[in-house]
């Protein structure tokens, strides 16, 4: 059976030191409790930097300046598959993310994202980012 994949957008928001900004899902989300790049899905008419500029303000209450796609991912989920447009981003000077539909947020080293319960489409950015270091914009 062939199925479509979802498209989804993801931030990787890094700050002046370097570090990087994941979001812990709710208890009540699907896979719950782990830890992801913010962002979520294209609406219909959204341009995918349109939609990540969205999320992320409904998510923790920033507007980012969207910068390129960084890495593109596919993963396979048991129920569906995920097409992620990962962009590098840059949240405004003085921003400071909150909880709104999140559960927690951190700022992170690239050397410490493996201590982290990553969900398994995200994964694959932390052994890049772990190479490569963290995109600037």
């Amino acid at each position: 059976m062939i199925r479509s994949p979802k498209l989804v957008v993801a931030a990787l928001a890094v700050d002046s030191s370097g570090r990087i900004l994941i979001t812990r899902r709710r208890p009540d989300q699907p896979l719950p409790d782990q830890w992801e790049f913010p962002g979520g899905k294209i609406e219909p008419g959204e341009s995918p930097e349109e939609a990540l500029a969205r999320e992320l303000w409904e998510e923790i209450g920033v507007r980012p300046a969207v910068g390129p796609i960084w890495d593109v991912l596919f993963h396979r989920y048991p129920d569906y598959d995920v097409l992620m447009l990962v962009y590098a981003c840059r949240l405004p000077d003085g921003a400071e993310p909150r909880c709104l539909e999140v559960g927690a947020l951190a700022w992170v080293g690239a050397d410490e994202l493996g201590g982290y319960d990553i969900l398994p489409a995200d994964r694959p950015l932390i052994a890049r980012l772990q190479r490569q270091g963290p995109p600037t914009i």
